[in-house]
């Protein structure tokens, strides 16, 4: 054992350094990237406090005993499990362009996604052919994988594979609620009863817009057309402030 279990404290401003693997041990190596990055750019030293986690809830606390050319050794003070958030925040993100992808990806993160579906939407204008799917998930993976480190997310947002418009309709028929940002759209996201628990999906279009056909589909499967406000966002930030808004009416109320 590892040191107390001690329930979920409050995270406060120790470092985050996420691992594949959590030893069983008094003491553990963070090695590698996060090892050189603790050391050479943190500059972390011997005495300070820092946490550990596998990206999956669990977590170690722990203080510096050694900082060098091997990485950062910790002394290992407590380990716990923080639970899955509720209500869990689904983001469906058509593909941006350029770098806007893993852009909507960082900010989602840092603002309480978790859980991203990459989205072939009939207007995006970058498309994933078969030998770049693996190429770009893996920038949209990396790129969650550093916003929680930067927000000290002990959970890391899961990118799925992407998803066809059809898929898509199958996964919000099963959400507690969905909506649909569309600039035509009546109803504002304040006016929605907002589920305090259960899934929350987000669908969010491309740079061109969502067709008539995609909107019909949606609303069929029981997806609510919202919009944020007056202004229409671009494809890369509309994801990620529809989450803080919604943050704000359930997790944080």
């Amino acid at each position: 054992m590892t040191g107390p279990d001690i329930g979920v404290p409050e995270l406060d401003g120790a470092p985050l350094f996420l691992l594949e693997t959590l030893p069983d041990t008094d003491q553990l190596l963070v090695d590698g990237p996060e090892g050189r990055h603790a050391v050479e750019v943190l500059r972390l030293t011997a005495g300070e406090r820092v946490r550990v986690s596998d990206g999956q809830g669990t977590v170690i606390e722990g203080d510096v005993v050694a900082a060098g050319a091997e990485g950062l050794r910790v002394a290992v003070l407590a380990r716990f499990e923080v639970p899955e958030p509720d209500p869990e925040f689904v983001l469906v993100q058509a593909l941006p362009k350029g770098d806007h992808g893993p852009l909507a990806v960082d900010l989602a993160t840092e603002l309480g996604v978790d859980r991203i579906v990459p989205w072939t939407a009939a207007r995006c204008v970058t498309r994933w052919r078969e030998d770049r799917v693996a190429k770009g998930l893996a920038k949209w993976r990396a790129a969650a994988r550093a916003a929680s480190k930067q927000s000290r997310r002990p959970r890391v947002p899961e990118v799925t594979e992407p998803m066809t418009t059809r898929e898509v309709c199958g996964m919000l028929g099963d959400a507690d609620l969905a909506v649909v940002l569309h600039e035509q759209a009546r109803r504002p996201l304040a006016e929605l009863q907002v589920p305090r628990s259960g899934t929350i999906v987000v669908v969010v279009g491309p740079e061109g817009g969502l067709t008539d056909g995609e909107v019909v589909a949606f609303r069929a499967a029981g997806a609510e057309a919202v919009r944020l406000g007056p202004e229409v966002l671009r494809t890369s930030t509309a994801g990620a402030a529809t989450l803080a808004a919604l943050s704000m009416r359930t997790r944080w109320a």
